[in-house]
């Protein structure tokens, strides 16, 4: 589904582009990762304006792409202004991802990216995210179906495997020489989760041994995080995730203490107002709630006055008392 609309982005191309995915060119080196429940499209859209150089969608199953693909589609909104745009799509059969990626392919992706790194539980017992990596074969024939059959670029995103296989540049090299354009690496296995510490020579060793472009992911959290893991590994670009929540201009090159309260008074206010577009009122601002736990944590309110904007059930209501509480406070 494409928007049409107002869009602000500060990183126009003015030179080369940083790395190519196929044919696909691509400014920056900071990209948003695809976060369930968070990259929706009024997050994605706010942090591809301040700088994140390709929009990456939620994931969705293969399965309700091709049944239900009339309930999911408002996952793959985008606007022509935030291109290059990747879906990602999960699964664990070659014959329904190919299905899957046709249909979506419709909607007139830049990339289609396959999810081998997801731990969930749910995920992981279908064979699908990271349960894939297990089936390097299975790995293989999708990527091949994919890359030969599809007219875009098709790209992978992995983990370092499981504690007990950690195939991760087996699964890279398939990746490459079965088509894949590019390979995003999530440098923790099944097993940490997202918790832990990221072991970026992973990343390093990944980048070593395929040609295609290379995506880092993990620690990233701080603005200065972005040139030390692509010093440290030599990738061509850096996967932001949670230390985006809350501050969506690291991809500006600020890290939150640099944001004035004025500055997120407002970013609250535009994000909110892209929710309630999206979603509608009621729905919007219930789902809003998270990144706003995460903007006014972040700017350290007495609880009490976090509590009260919290509990408004109504937008005007919310905003209201956050713009009286900043104004408050000078």
């Amino acid at each position: 589904m494409i928007l049409t609309g107002q869009f602000s982005q500060n990183n126009q191309p003015t030179t080369l582009p940083t790395f190519r995915v196929g044919s696909v060119p691509v400014y920056g080196d900071a990209i948003l990762s695809p976060m369930d429940g968070f990259s929706d499209w009024p997050f994605r859209s706010i942090c591809r304006a301040l700088g994140s150089a390709m929009s990456f969608t939620e994931f969705v199953k293969d399965k309700y792409i091709i049944h239900a693909l009339e309930h999911i589609a408002a996952r793959f909104t985008y606007e022509e202004a935030e291109r290059p745009v990747a879906f990602q799509i999960y699964g664990n059969d070659p014959d329904e991802l190919l299905k899957a990626a046709l249909r979506v392919q419709e909607l007139g992706p830049d990339i289609i990216d396959i999810n081998m790194g997801c731990p969930a539980k749910t995920v992981v017992h279908s064979g699908a995210g990271v349960g894939l990596m297990r089936t390097p074969l299975k790995v293989a024939h999708i990527f091949n179906r994919l890359s030969s059959t599809l007219a875009c670029p098709v790209t992978g995103k992995i983990r370092i495997g499981w504690e007990d296989c950690r195939n991760y540049k087996l699964i890279a090299h398939i990746v490459e020489e079965n088509g894949g354009a590019a390979i995003t690496v999530h440098a923790r296995t099944k097993e940490q989760g997202y918790e832990g510490e990221a072991d970026w020579d992973v990343i390093a060793e990944v980048k070593a041994v395929v040609k295609i472009p290379v995506i880092g992911n993990g620690d990233v959290k701080t603005a200065a995080d972005i040139d030390r893991m692509k010093a440290y590994t030599g990738c061509e670009a850096v996967m932001i995730g949670r230390a985006a929540v809350g501050n969506p201009w690291i991809f500006s090159r600020l890290d939150r203490d640099q944001v004035s309260p004025e500055l997120m008074r407002q970013m609250v206010h535009q994000h909110l107002e892209r929710h309630m577009a999206f979603y509608g009122e009621r729905k919007g601002m219930m789902i809003f709630r998270k990144h706003a736990v995460r903007y006014l944590s972040l700017q350290r309110l007495p609880r009490a006055t976090r509590t009260k904007i919290l509990q408004q059930t109504r937008a005007e209501d919310f905003l209201a008392i956050l713009d009286e509480t900043y104004t408050r406070l000078g």
